[in-house]
């Protein structure tokens, strides 16, 4: 016997500084949704997913909390894999960039590609954003803030979150080296990025310009895998992360049986955000390495809302645990697999929920199972004769319409279409339900027409197992209450047989039919998912809040004399553009000691003016921030009762640059 045929299929490791959304959770389904068809169709499937647990942002996490990083990550992992279970993601492996068989292959690698003078050392400057741990160039920021004279001391990255400035040495790797070759692969490789708008997007966006060396490590950041020959640097994100794909399968260890088995992948699935990062830094590492590509990159669209990107922060974000709680798993597989064409993105809104749930699966689905087990119930006392091999019009072409949907579907599946894939399902629902209306069976059975009322009672019971057999991979509860309604066990292969009449039947059914999908109350629903949204937003906290969190409230003296705090005097103040809150002070702290200090206070002193030459107090060894592209060196001091805040104002008898002790 021939071994069969391996399918190899990946999600991107995701990154665990928060709860992941259905956003997040949309490509798991999708990733899940293939590897349970691949199986289905006698592929040895491999399903990859995981998480990333390195870099400064985790740092910061960890440290917000008092724990340690391996402490946080692994409390992340588990939510992760708590969540995956909650939707039935049926991964063949978990990764985490902290294993040792991972750490282990990213070092191999690393030394490996330094060796043969991929990688060099050298210094990196360039604009850092924390909350995207992601480097960019001066031309790729969205905003850029400049000082008088013209040059850049700051700036936004495409997400709207701040950068800083970074200089230090970093090891590169040769990216200009393969530019040419990668362009070269994607020409004979036409189907090796899809959809195929995201190729011409890496050609003209980030190849065409010049593609710059990568810098793979960092000198700033400890939590990290270390280089070998050179322990000061860490390996950063782009070897780190991406060599899972391959780490996982055992690749430069002594146990690499999977990565003989399996690669090159099949597909990786990834969000578009990160096409790049898969589709150029990805593909070059393997050249170097001298390893197969995978065989295609799908960079899927985004689950977005109606305000745009989902984010807790917004209060719009949807959490997988209050959808499956409330209505179901299948509800949000089916929904997020059908109402957004893969590729493409699409708008989430609790209306478009709730009449998917109550048209396509109470109505349409639903519907259909119940009308059947209800009439092979009432009319035939629940038995189900085989498939006749003789049919009426109707049943012929019942019988087209289901072979049409299961070539239609399996060809859509295939390309990863699964909306399309469902869409055609539905017609072989929408084709049986009108099948009853054409057929009558309370009238057959009123004019006790026997033969052809136990006919088009059997054809509708084998397309419903046909139906859900079909929807299985996506939807995967109601297959097995719908085989259990019609008597059928869902784990007995055979009677899986995907064609009309494939499976025997005479059987009899012994379940009262019960709703799937009851249905739901359109307005009651819809204000239930918006209300829960709302939940999801962070409240504001006070100073006085956020420091009773704080493990206790008290400070040493030695906390006390790090802050320094002296008098300065208001030479002027004026708003800040663009803000209805910031006020910017320039201050006088004597012997010539000048600064630049922004307040949200505008909505307090409607007349600034009336602070011009006032003495106040503020601490001026702060670490200078950027606030609307200006800096803020320092910090006013201030008091608040009832809401109304008032700046701590001193008298003349203090002198300019005092401190405060």
């Amino acid at each position: 016997m021939a071994d069969k045929k391996t399918f190899y299929i990946t999600t991107p490791i995701y990154y665990p500084s928060g709860k992941l959304t259905i956003g997040n959770a949309y490509t798991s389904v999708a990733a899940d949704s293939m590897a349970r068809y691949k199986r289905s169709q006698g592929y040895d499937t491999f399903f990859l997913t995981g998480d990333d647990e390195h870099g400064l942002k985790i740092e910061q996490k960890a440290q917000e909390q008092g724990i340690k990083p391996q402490e946080y990550v692994d409390k992340m992992a588990a939510s992760y894999k708590e969540l995956w279970k909650l939707l039935d993601i049926s991964y063949d492996k978990f990764i985490r960039t902290t294993d040792k068989e991972h750490v282990e292959a990213v070092q191999k690698i690393f030394e490996r590609l330094l060796k043969q003078g991929d990688i060099y050392l050298g210094e990196y400057t360039g604009w850092y954003s924390v909350e995207d741990e992601e480097y960019f160039t001066e031309s790729q920021l969205a905003e850029v803030y400049k000082d008088d004279e013209g040059n850049v001391i700051g700036g936004k990255a495409p997400s709207g979150h701040e950068v800083r400035l970074v200089k230090e040495p970093s090891y590169f790797f040769r990216m200009s080296k393969y530019a040419d070759r990668l362009v070269e692969y994607y020409k004979e490789h036409p189907e090796f990025i899809l959809p195929h708008s995201r190729e011409k997007e890496m050609i003209n966006n980030f190849i065409k310009p010049g593609l710059e060396d990568l810098s793979v490590t960092r000198t700033t950041i400890d939590w990290g895998i270390p280089v070998p020959s050179d322990p000061k640097h860490v390996v950063y994100v782009w070897i780190d992360a991406l060599s899972n794909y391959i780490s996982a399968l055992g690749y430069a260890s002594d146990h690499d049986e999977l990565f003989k088995k399996y690669w090159p992948a099949d597909v990786h699935l990834v969000g578009k955000e990160i096409v790049r990062f898969h589709t150029i830094y990805w593909p070059i590492m393997l050249m170097a390495l001298d390893l197969p590509l995978p065989k295609q990159i799908f960079g899927h669209g985004w689950v977005l809302m109606k305000d745009g990107k989902m984010s807790k922060s917004k209060g719009n974000a949807v959490y997988p645990e209050m959808i499956v709680g409330r209505y179901g798993l299948d509800a949000l597989r089916y929904y997020l697999m059908r109402a957004i064409p893969f590729g493409s993105d699409g708008i989430f809104t609790p209306e478009d929920f709730v009449e998917r749930v109550n048209f396509d699966l109470a109505n349409d689905l639903g519907n259909l199972l119940n009308r059947t087990v209800s009439m092979i119930n009432q009319y035939q006392q629940g038995q189900v004769a085989p498939v006749a091999s003789e049919q009426d019009e109707f049943g012929l072409d019942l019988q087209k319409t289901a072979a049409e949907t299961i070539a239609d579907y399996k060809a859509q599946m295939d390309n990863l279409h699964f909306s399309q894939a469902l869409d055609s399902i539905w017609k072989l629902i929408s084709r049986a339900n009108k099948y009853i209306d054409e057929t009558t069976p309370w009238i057959l059975n009123k004019e006790e027409k026997k033969a052809e009322l136990s006919r088009v009672m059997t054809n509708l019971a084998e397309s419903l197992r046909l139906v859900a057999i079909l929807i299985s991979p996506i939807m995967t509860q109601s297959p097995v209450k719908i085989f259990k309604q019609l008597g059928l066990d869902w784990d007995n292969a055979a009677q899986k047989d995907l064609n009309f009449g494939g499976f025997g039947w005479d059987i009899k059914v012994t379940e009262k039919p019960q709703p799937i999908f009851p249905r739901l109350k359109n307005e009651e629903e819809v204000k239930y998912i918006k209300e829960e949204m709302k939940k999801a937003k962070p409240k504001k906290q006070s100073r006085r809040q956020q420091q009773a969190q704080t493990s206790d409230n008290f400070i040493t003296i030695d906390d006390f004399d790090k802050v320094k705090i002296q008098v300065g005097q208001v030479l002027s103040v004026e708003p800040v553009k663009g803000s209805s809150k910031l006020l910017c002070f320039q201050l006088d702290f004597g012997n010539g000691q000048k600064r630049q200090i922004l307040s949200g206070i505008r909505k307090f002193y409607p007349d600034e003016s009336q602070l011009l030459g006032k003495k106040v107090l503020a601490v001026v060894n702060l670490k200078p921030r950027k606030m609307l592209g200006m800096e803020s060196q320092g910090m006013l001091l201030s008091s608040e009762k009832d809401g109304q805040v008032k700046l701590a104002i001193v008298g003349d008898e203090h002198e300019l640059g005092a401190d405060l002790g």
